[in-house]
């Protein structure tokens, strides 16, 4: 399984999102390979995977950049909120 955390220009912020990610599966007892991207290279980041982690205000553009990709976009609120984004990943791959 594959999951891609996005942020809008650099990759600092999805990077912490990321690190969040896996300590959110390590907790549910889950694997994947998380990465990092940044708005621009997500149609290729994402060419595989099966989630997309973002913010809502950067969901829309994900949507447009992506297009016709199989990946669940899954908007989280904060980035920092290692139960947040655990539950949110439980739903998506529950």
């Amino acid at each position: 399984m594959k999951i891609v955390a996005v942020c809008g220009l650099g990759i600092g912020t999805s990077a912490i999102l990321k690190v969040n990610a896996e300590r959110a599966l390590d907790r549910l007892g889950l694997t994947a390979d998380v990465d990092a991207s940044d708005l621009a290279g997500i149609a290729t980041a994402a060419a595989d995977a099966q989630v997309i982690l973002t913010s809502s205000e950067l969901a829309d553009a994900v949507r447009a950049a992506i297009g016709r990709s199989f990946a669940e976009i899954v908007e989280v609120s904060n980035y920092f909120d290692v139960e947040e984004i655990g539950a949110k990943l439980e739903t998506s791959l529950g």
